[in-house]
């Protein structure tokens, strides 16, 4: 087999005195011009198929945290009741001797409860003396008030808690109606 020179299979095209090239220099042209119109067809496949890849990655990443954000949800809803019992536990050992080695323990067990809603994203919604918002209040009742004016939340009955910017659970309150 021998090795043709880039003369040989690209010979030149230049056509003496205004003449067109002949059709033996045309149909050197063909196989040329088919060739690169394949590559250029492969590139682009290419190219596309590339694009799908780093879109598929891109979804899978979105649909990974979104499942992730999914369960952490659940999760700290499925939290949220223990968390309340677990106040109103503190409420009642607070009522005894300060210094008791149950209260001191129960402190810390509560801070660290505290610590691991916050570095979760949760924040409590503090909804005393707040205009009533339905979308973050569930108003149980409406009661007369002198001294806070018509809208506002009198009292609440149990918090609410919102994860980043997602609402958990509304905080439950009574809203006042006013004076009499």
């Amino acid at each position: 087999m021998s090795q043709k020179t880039e003369q040989e299979v690209m010979p030149e095209m230049e056509p003496t005195d205004g003449e067109t090239p002949s059709a033996n220099e045309d149909t050197n042209l063909e196989p040329i011009a088919a060739a690169q119109a394949e590559a250029l067809k492969w590139k682009d496949t290419a190219l596309r198929t590339q694009a799908d890849l780093e879109n598929y990655r891109k979804r899978v990443a979105r649909d990974r945290d979104d499942d992730i954000r999914r369960t952490q949800t659940k999760l700290i809803e499925e939290l949220l009741p223990l968390f309340d019992n677990f106040e109103f536990g503190m409420m009642e050992v607070r009522k005894g001797d300060p210094k008791s080695p149950i209260v001191i323990g129960m402190e810390m067990i509560e801070r660290q409860l505290k610590e691991f809603m916050a570095g979760s994203g949760v924040e409590a919604i503090d909804a005393t003396g707040t205009k009533f918002d339905p979308n973050l209040h569930e108003a149980v009742g409406q009661e007369e008030s002198e001294e806070v004016e018509e809208g506002l939340v009198v009292r609440q009955m149990r918090r609410g808690f919102k994860l980043r910017d997602r609402l958990l659970r509304p905080a439950m309150v009574v809203v006042s109606k006013g004076k009499a």
